[in-house]
């Protein structure tokens, strides 16, 4: 492997970014190919099998998404915008493939993270061009903390999505009009409580309709290993991201703890 992506990797893996914690899962460098085609901001296809698999989904990022053929889905804002830049950034060059978690989807698909042969990060550049947003599983959690750190700065600096409201940080109040859309929330914990084992964050007094975050017991243990308890974000402000769906009020499941960031008060 090219001297310049291992020497990226180690930083990546030992510095991690200001102020966080340490990545959870070290990268594991895989092989290298030539990338054919991009099919959307955050996929590409291979010139060559690795495995059984050609595509590859960089794993830890959302880019706005194209309809790529599935009736009556909307083109998301910026989403040709965010194509032509991972084309820029890897079409027709050699990539190295790199893996924090599990490593294929369900679609077949593989799930990586991709250096250049200059050592770019791609994730991390698309997250810093503000044309993604972090987007991280519970059995794929390498490097959440380098990629918020873009992503905040990208945010603030208000670069690609995050100058357009469509990609704006939701207020609790504002999700009810999100069920089935992935969104980042911003408020403060009124309430949290375990029942049956499962935790439960209220972001309002009627935890009826108000937005929730819950936690099942499984996540738990995971929230446990990187030293936090959901019961003592009681009263704190938080960032929190995920898929909306209604349960009673509208509710994120935060299956690791990568979903959640504590904000300044």
């Amino acid at each position: 492997m090219h001297a310049i992506v291992r020497s990226l990797l180690l930083f990546l893996l030992s510095a991690g970014a200001a102020g966080a914690a340490p990545a959870a899962t070290a990268l594991e460098v895989g092989e290298s190919a030539g990338v054919a085609r991009v099919v959307d901001g955050d996929t590409v296809v291979l010139d060559r099998a690795i495995g059984t698999a050609t595509e590859v989904r960089l794993v830890g990022i959302q880019a706005p998404k194209l309809p790529l053929g599935r009736p009556g889905f909307p083109t998301w804002p910026l989403a040709w915008e965010a194509k032509r830049a991972l084309e820029r950034l890897v079409l027709g060059r050699r990539v190295t493939l790199s893996f924090g978690g599990r490593r294929m989807d369900r679609h077949g698909r593989l799930l990586a993270h991709l250096h250049a042969a200059d050592g770019a990060w791609i994730q991390g550049e698309m997250l810093r061009s503000g044309l993604a947003r972090v987007y991280s599983f519970a059995d794929n959690r390498a490097l959440i903390p380098e990629m918020l750190a873009l992503e905040r700065q990208a945010r603030a600096a208000g670069r690609g999505i995050w100058g357009h409201p469509f990609y704006a940080i939701r207020t609790p109040a504002q999700t009810n009009r999100d069920i089935g859309t992935f969104q980042i929330v911003e408020g403060t914990v009124v309430a949290a409580a375990r029942v049956k084992g499962r935790v439960y964050l209220n972001f309002g007094p009627d935890w009826r309709t108000d937005f929730t975050v819950t936690v099942a017991s499984k996540a738990q243990r995971l929230f446990r290993r990187a030293g936090v308890d959901p019961l003592r974000l009681e009263g704190r402000r938080l960032r929190v991201r995920g898929w909306i769906r209604k349960f009673n009020g509208p509710l994120i499941e935060a299956t690791h703890p990568g979903q959640i960031e504590a904000l300044a008060e």
